[in-house]
C-alpha cells in the first residue's frame, strides 16, 4: 500500500486525527479511503467523507519530526521560488496555514496550499472551503 498510495494525516472538524494512506482521493469527489497507520487500529480501511474534515495533510513521513519548528510566515522564508498565489488560512479553531495556492477559489469546495516552509513535513494541505473562518490572498496573507 505504502508505495502508490499518498501519506496523509486527516484533520477532522471535531479535532480528530487519522493518520495512513490513500490511493482514491481526489478533490472532484465527496468522500475517498484511508488505509490507518495508527497503533490501535493499523490496516483498518475508513471511508471518509469530505465534508467531515478541515483539511487532509498530504506528508513527507506519517512520523513527522517534532524536534523541527515549522516557518509559519512568509517574512521567515526566502520568497523568491515560491509559485502561485500566497495565501492565509484561518480555521475557527484558530490554526493558521500560510502558503501558495494555484486553485483558490471561494466557489470550489476545497483547495491545495502549499505551506510556506519548504523543509515542512506537510508537502500540500488540502483545505475543505466551508470549514475555514478567512483566507487572505495577496498582500493580505502576509499580515
Amino acid at each position: 500500500m505504502e508505495n502508490d498510495a499518498a501519506r496523509i494525516v486527516l484533520h477532522f472538524e471535531d479535532d480528530r486525527l487519522l493518520k495512513g494512506y490513500t490511493n482514491d482521493f481526489t478533490p472532484l469527489r465527496e468522500k475517498f479511503h484511508l488505509v490507518s497507520d495508527n497503533e490501535w487500529d493499523k490496516g483498518r480501511i475508513y471511508e471518509v467523507h469530505c465534508s467531515d474534515l478541515k483539511a487532509i495533510f498530504f506528508v513527507k513521513t506519517l512520523e513527522g519530526n517534532r524536534d523541527y519548528i515549522e516557518k509559519k510566515d512568509f517574512s521567515d522564508v526566502d520568497t523568491q521560488g515560491l509559485r502561485g498565489l500566497k495565501v492565509k488560512v484561518v480555521f475557527p479553531d484558530g490554526e493558521v496555514i500560510r502558503g501558495t495556492s494555484f486553485g483558490y477559489s471561494r466557489r470550489r469546495k476545497g483547495f491545495f496550499v502549499v505551506p510556506v516552509d519548504p523543509e515542512s513535513n506537510n508537502e500540500r494541505i488540502y483545505v475543505v472551503t466551508d470549514k475555514v473562518r478567512a483566507v487572505r490572498v495577496g498582500a493580505e496573507a502576509e499580515r
